[in-house]
């Protein structure tokens, strides 16, 4: 049997299942249990590359659900592609990592840290794949579902009240605001399907899209907008490896990715211009940008500075689908990759410091780049590209959506993006700059991080300079979605 696209579609969901079934059942033996997991790591980046290789032909599958007129399915287009990659890319060198980071720290139960990570990893498939908003809908619970077990980990009181408030936010989001734009959606269209121009594009006026763009952007609580951001920052009661995780892989993406595919396949561009709320819901994005850098800055403890840092950085994306222009939509879509290279990058070195001393104040590290050379290099590359500097990947997000915003005469926003970068600078760069150029400390290092912890942030920092470079292909594989002249 050849493999066809169709196949590869249904391997995407399988493949990370069938390895959590075997890291399961190798669960006493922990080189066999890790062993499963990158190896199901591996194979499911191989399939998403297949994919990505066909995906001009937009291979689909779709089931009808009886004939209550809904359909169960998927499809393959250049935005699913997109974060299908990301994900999968990014689960061989995050489970590169967990491997260091779980046995360095000694943490307990690892078979079901691991079991749980392969279920999060399908379900982020799922909604990468999708082909309307009620798939898309079904595997978005399921990503809270199975990453709630992740953030719980340690089973403190800590890890409980903070799993618990994330498990609330993010159930009460969906449920309450993005099931009813879904269910609205199919009253007014007769489907959820998505749709090149915009399902809604002819049938909506101005107001209702208002209406439904209100509810889907806050119903669509992965994405942290303010005011439904707090469970992102709660959620850093998890291990290391789950803050990478939902920050760069899974969750936080799937939010932004969402986001981004509703804007551009339920309302098209032209529908969400001529909403009225997508003006102040722009504003709204660009105040979280500007307020949780802030927020970011006055954080002494490492991972609730990259926490609130991320909240700024996802409404990136809110900012360009609201402002719909297609530069705009172009550099929200750049920002899915560049971002989650950057900051994968960050939380992976935040959790080697921890590794290897114990440290979680940045107070608390001065000189600590004296002793760990490589773990902060690492961090300043990964901050470079986070602010936007060149040669770094994360420049190209920026200055598409700059260039968007311009031509859709929203010149103000382009203030927001700028003083994004400055406090940017201010509360990432502090860190590896004191790192390096403050006296180590006199007890030095008691053991060194394990090479698992540090080999993986600098291969994704290896991987932001890369991308920089890549920035033709990626652009010509994106910007037919959009309509966007280069």
């Amino acid at each position: 049997m050849s493999w066809t696209p169709e196949i590869a579609l249904i391997a995407a969901l399988v493949i990370p299942l069938i390895g959590g079934v075997f890291v399961g059942l190798l669960g006493k033996s922990p080189n066999l249990r890790e062993a499963a997991t990158l190896t199901a790591a591996v194979l499911l980046a191989c399939n998403v590359a297949y994919l990505v290789s066909v995906t001009g032909e937009r291979p689909e599958l779709v089931y009808a659900i009886g004939e209550t007129g809904l359909t169960f399915g998927f499809q393959l287009e250049p935005l699913g592609a997109l974060f299908a990659a990301v994900a999968s890319g990014l689960w061989i060198v995050n489970s590169l990592y967990s491997i260091g980071y779980m046995r360095g720290n000694g943490e307990k139960h690892q078979t079901r840290f691991f079991v749980f990570f392969t279920i999060a990893i399908a379900c982020a498939m799922g909604v990468a794949l999708a082909s309307n908003l009620l798939t898309m809908f079904l595997f978005y619970e399921a990503l809270t579902l199975s990453t709630y077990p992740l953030v719980a980990h340690k089973g403190d009181d800590k890890a409980r009240r903070g799993a618990a408030i994330y498990l609330a936010i993010l159930l009460g989001t969906s449920i309450g605001l993005l099931l009813p734009a879904i269910i609205a959606t199919q009253f007014i269209a007769g489907s959820t399907d998505f749709t090149v121009g915009g399902l809604l594009a002819s049938e909506a006026s101005p107001l209702v899209a208002s209406i439904l763009l209100i509810l889907f952007a806050f119903g669509i609580g992965k994405a942290a907008l303010m005011p439904v951001h707090p469970w992102l920052p709660n959620a850093m009661v998890a291990p290391t490896p789950v803050s990478a995780l939902l920050h760069a892989v899974a969750v936080v993406k799937a939010g932004v990715f969402a986001i981004l595919k509703v804007a551009t396949y339920i309302f098209g561009p032209e529908l969400i211009q001529e909403a009225p709320a997508s003006t102040w819901l722009a504003w709204i994005a660009a105040i979280s940008i500007v307020l949780a850098s802030i927020i970011a800055m006055s954080s002494n403890n490492l991972k609730r500075r990259l926490a609130f840092s991320t909240v700024s950085q996802l409404s990136y994306v809110t900012l360009g689908a609201m402002i719909a222009a297609p530069l705009a939509l172009l550099g929200a879509a750049l920002q899915i990759v560049m971002h989650a290279w950057g900051k994968i990058t960050l939380f992976m070195c935040a959790g080697a410091i921890y590794t290897a001393t114990k440290k979680t104040e940045i107070s608390d590290m001065r000189g600590l780049g004296r002793l760990m050379p490589w773990t902060f290099g690492a961090f300043a590359v990964g901050a470079f590209s986070i602010i936007g500097l060149p040669p770094f990947g994360g420049m190209w997000p920026k200055l598409y959506l700059m260039w968007g915003a311009a031509t859709a005469g929203q010149q103000a926003l382009i203030a927001a993006l700028i003083l994004s970068s400055i406090l940017n600078v201010g509360y990432l760069l502090p860190i590896p700059a004191r790192g390096f150029f403050d006296p180590a400390p006199k007890e030095g290092l008691k053991k060194p991080g394990p090479v698992l912890a540090i080999l993986p942030p600098v291969i994704t920092a290896a991987g932001i300079t890369v991308l920089f470079f890549l920035i033709g292909p990626l652009t010509d594989f994106l910007a037919p979605v959009f309509g966007a002249e280069l």
